[in-house]
This record gives structure tokens, sequence and C-alpha cells, in this order.
């Protein structure tokens, strides 16, 4: 969840290291830090909340020098305190991490034992006090960060810098990502591409259990057994990992706002004149019995959606799983079964637990990531990504319907392998998707009556979200969203179950938001909101303009977007669920991008 930077530079590193914590400040912004070598001298600065209080101490009391390591923090141990900020520091030893260290108990009791205090309440204190004894002991600065990483057990990304060592870093990871970034007489190390895209576009991913030593003229990578690996450089799009909100007031609203043409540059890569092009390789449903799929969060609502799709329209079986519970439950995975994983990021802990869980049952892994040299996209026989470019916004908008995007044309391509769908069909489905961006242009001109619309239920303590089939993952997806920014309790129902419990809570202070466009559902989800509306519940009603004529007048607010076909619904509709999210917040005056107690990227289990 935390964000981490290192430079080996020529110049004042202290500017850059902010402005790459910056860029990784939706990975957690608790606190932040940043520790430089000067003079051969080792000093750290540290700040409580968001990056600007760091930036603020260091306009008062300057750090110095061309080596340097940054954080910025989701706190996991310990409260977002200053004393529990990243860099840690003990003797000649700072450290910033990622994750979580299993045994940090044990190894604090073996250091208390051996005479060391303790500051802070973090697990991450331990590695630093622990090489600082191995130093002690002996050991020069790299045989003591060895040995402190063969220590650890967890999940974590590790960045060490020393006192008196100013061309020197020592990095490690174990199921938290880091990359290696190559410059001209400097080095980078960051927890993605995005916080080194202003240094560098060539870039190392580190693999699974790899460690680096680095100085601004070498680079030694070892792997988890210590021999020496080279690992590729490549290049990345700068352009995809730019980070700025591009004149919207927050990254939120110019996300919701980019969504028509990142569905049109995800469709134009996947789209040919012949159909549908995945990969040279292809992918091949027709032996597939049963399809498994492992997401978290909004990526598991999309998941959630695509079950419909596959099994309406494919005849595949499917059965959906949040990663978090999958491995637990230690599912049998029966042959003919293909996995498929969901994540924005590619990095997401408890979704590449799951995948390495199949990675010797399922016949076949499949991933949709935003993120192409993800672990997640890496570890996967065939990884599709989604093209929605860098999303910062901790509330996915543009990944979400990317990802149903791309979830459709494989249920789409499914169907036409198993022979449920005809050439002709295929061909009229793709022509929707095609004209689906246009469609989106014009639903963001109800951004307006949308606006209006939350700032009337934004003083509701509770609200109600339902939607019946496709319309029901939506209804989970909206509720999430809202309640992410605006604090407002939500929470989204089957239609259906509505008299089965939920409806004890309707009273003219919880609005119901309904998703219903006119399909072949709506009849049914009408007379729900019905029952709502009898009891003197408050109906948005989500629909389209034939829906809108057949619900009647007494609804109390309407949403009216344009028609597409039921198939194409899901990807629409998550738009107003988007915008009612976050003009709601606007409205409730919280922090849009950086909501309290998230982050976006979700590294630790």
């Amino acid at each position: 969840m935390c964000g981490i930077v290192g430079i080996l530079g020529k110049h004042e590193v202290a500017p850059s290291l902010v402005e790459a914590l910056r860029r990784l400040e939706y990975r957690g912004y608790d606190s932040a830090g940043i520790a430089t070598v000067n003079a051969g001298h080792l000093d750290r600065r540290r700040a409580v909340g968001k990056l600007v209080n760091l930036s603020d101490l260091l306009v008062h009391d300057p750090l110095p020098g061309k080596s340097g390591i940054g954080h910025t923090r989701w706190a996991t141990h310990g409260a977002p305190t200053e004393i529990n900020a990243h860099p840690h520091k003990a003797g000649p030893v700072a450290v910033v991490h990622n994750g979580i260290i299993e045994n940090f108990r044990e190894l604090r009791a073996e250091l208390v034992e051996a005479g060391h205090s303790f500051a802070s309440e973090t697990d991450t204190e331990v590695i630093a006090w622990l090489c600082q004894d191995y130093i002690a002991q002996g050991l020069n600065h790299v045989e003591a960060a060895k040995k402190t990483l063969s220590r650890l057990e967890g999940a974590f990304a590790l960045v060490f810098l020393f006192d008196g060592e100013d061309d020197l870093m020592v990095a490690a990871r174990k199921g938290s990502p880091l990359a290696v970034g190559h410059g001209d007489d400097e080095v980078y190390v960051g927890s993605d591409a995005i916080a080194l895209a202003p240094f560098t576009d060539r870039i190392t991913y580190l693999e699974e259990g790899d460690s680096a030593v680095l100085t601004r003229q070498t680079i030694e990578i070892r792997d988890e057994r210590g021999a020496l690996v080279n690992r590729p450089v490549k290049t990345v799009q700068i352009d995809a990992a730019r980070v700025d909100k591009a004149g919207h007031k927050h990254f939120m609203a110019k996300e919701i706002a980019e969504q028509p043409t990142v569905l049109a540059n995800a469709l134009s890569a996947y789209l040919t004149d012949g159909g549908i092009h995945f990969t040279d390789e292809g992918l091949d449903f027709t032996k597939t019995e049963r399809l498994v799929m492992v997401a978290c969060g909004t990526a598991f609502y999309a998941c959630l959606t695509a079950k419909y799709w596959f099994e309406r329209i494919a005849g595949l079986p499917v059965e959906v799983d949040i990663a978090s519970e999958f491995r637990y439950r230690e599912p049998p995975i029966m042959p003919g079964t293909t996995a498929l994983f969901v994540s924005q990021s590619g990095e997401t802990a408890d979704t590449l637990a799951a995948l390495r869980f199949c990675k010797d049952r399922a016949d076949r892994i499949l991933s949709v990531v935003n993120v192409a040299e993800s672990s997640i996209a890496r570890e996967s026989d065939v990884a599709l990504p989604i093209h929605a470019g860098a999303e910062i916004g901790v509330a996915s908008t543009k990944a979400f319907t990317c990802q149903l995007n791309v979830l459709l044309l494989l249920a789409i391509e499914a169907a036409h392998q198993r022979g449920r769908l005809s050439d002709a069909d295929k061909a009229r489905m793709l022509d929707d998707l095609r004209g689906l961006p246009g469609i989106f242009n014009i639903a963001l001109d109800r951004n307006e009556i949308v606006r209006t619309v939350a700032v009337a239920i934004s003083e509701a303590r509770d609200i109600l979200f339902l939607g019946r089939g496709l319309m029901y993952p939506l209804a989970l997806e909206g509720a999430l969203k809202l309640k992410e920014i605006s604090y407002i309790h939500a929470e989204a129902y089957a239609s259906g179950e509505l008299k089965h419990g939920p409806i004890a809570l309707i009273d003219n202070t919880v609005p119901v938001i309904v998703m219903a466009p006119s399909d072949s559902l709506f009849d049914k989800t009408v007379s729900n909101m019905q029952e709502v509306m009898a009891r003197g519940g408050r109906v948005v009603l989500i629909t389209d303009a034939a829906g809108a004529a057949r619900a009647g007048h007494d609804v109390w607010k309407t949403i009216i977007l344009p028609e597409v076909s039921e198939v194409l619904a899901p990807i629409l509709y998550a738009l107003p669920a988007q915008l009612l999210a976050y003009h709601t917040a606007i409205a409730k005056g919280t922090d849009v991008d950086q909501p309290r107690n998230l982050a976006k990227s979700v590294t630790v289990e």
C-alpha cells in the first residue's frame, strides 16, 4: 500500500524524492518522509498527513544530499504519527518498507534482549535495528542487509540507505512490487514506473525474491537463491505514466471524463476487421468447462457482472470469488478450469496469492490488468491489458469500465467459439461496442442533473442501491463508490431481496437508488420500486427515456441515460454511479481523491 522511492543522483535529491512521492501518494497518505546521505552523514525528515506537510517542513528545515530514499505511508502497524513514519533509522541504517513483516514480534523480542530500544510501534523499525546489529557485529553494509533479508518473513519491498555510503542502496522485494530505473550515471528505485517516469523510461522490474545492490555505475541483482541474474531493461511509455489533473479539480473527475477515450483505445487494441484479436496465440474456450474468476473490491464487481455475460451469452459455468477468501477455502480446481484474475494494479496481494494457489491446479491462468508489467500479468499464461492509462483517484472509475469492456470481449469470443453466437450476432454485438464511447460522451452531458441529485441526497445517513440481473453488480459498485468517498453508509441489494429484510430500513430519510434500464427485468424492478415508495421511500431512478415513461411520475428524482442494448447497460450505468458518488463527496466536503483510511494499490493482505 505504501509508496517507495530511492535515488542515487548527480544533483540534490530532496526535491526529486518529493516529486516522486507525489506521484505515489495514491498508495498512502498517512505520513511521509525522506532520508539522505550528505557528506557521509545520514539524516531524515518526516511529517504526518499529506505530502504537502513534508514539503513545508523541508522549506524550513532542508535536507541536502545527492543520495536518498523516500516513503509515503498507509498505516499497518502503528498509528499515523511522526514517530511511526518512514524512513526508520537505527544507527547507520535507514530503511523504507512496503508490506508486513510477519515475524517482527519474535525479531523485536530478540533485539530488545540484546539491549536495543524501539521508538515506534511499527514492524519496519525491526528491520533497521536488525541490520544495525549485524553491522555492529562486523559485517559490511551489503552483507548486513542481505543477512537481515534472510531473517524476514512476510511480504515486503525494501530499500536500505547507509551512513557514510553516498553511492550505495540495497533493495529487495518479496510479495510487493519494486522497480529499478536506469539513468545517466544515476539509478532510481520505485514502487512502480509512475514514480520513476520523470527521471527515466528504462525500467527493470525485480522478480519475486530478488535483491539488488545499486551504485551509480552498477546494478547487481540476485534471485532468491542468491544467484546472479540478468533482468531485462524495458522501455515504458512515459505518456502512460504521466500524472496530472489536466485542468480538472480532482483526478477522479479527470478519470471519469477520460472514459470515452480510454474505452475507444481499448476497443481499437482488441478489435480488427476480422473480429477480436487478443494474442498471437489466441484464446481457446472450447475446452473450458468452468471459469473461476477472482478479484477484490471494484474488480470483484466487474467479475460479478461478467458472470452474467459468460453464463448467458457463452453458456459457460462461472464461479466468482473474493480473493481474500478464495485460497483459505482451498477450493477444488477441477480439470477443464480456466482461472481469471482481475486487478487494476496487477499487484493486489490477495489476488496474486489466489493466482499462485491456482498456478498448478487450473488448466490456464488469465488476467485482466491495467499494468502490463505487473506481477499478476507476468505470472499469468495470458495477460490482457485494459488500456485505461494511469488511474490515480482511489475510487476506481475508468479502470472499472475498461475491465468490463475487456471481460465482455472475452465473453463474446467465448460464446462464438462455443457455438453459442453466430457470426452475424457477434458482428452486431461488436458494432454496438464500437458505438459505446460515443454514447458515453452523450451520457457525460447528464453531469449537472446528477449533481443536483447528489446535493439532495448528501444529507442522508443511509442510502440503499437496488438492481436486478446485470444491474445488481452495478448497484453494489454504486454503493461502494458512495461510501468510499462520501462516508455515507450505503448498501446494495438485488431488488428481489428487498422484501426479505432490507425493506425494514425504508422511510423518508433513506434515499433508494434504483438502477433500471428498460430491459427484460424492468417491470419486476419497478414493482420493487413501488414497494419502496409505498413506505415513504424516496426513489432516485436511473434509467432510459422508455423506462422513465413506464415508471410514471411518482418517482422523487430521475436520471435519464441514452438507450443501449441490455448487454452493454452495465458499462454505461457505471457512469452515473461514479458521478453521483463524486458530487455527493463534493457536497459533503470530503477528500475525493484521497479518502480517509484507503489507498489505491492494496499490496498487503
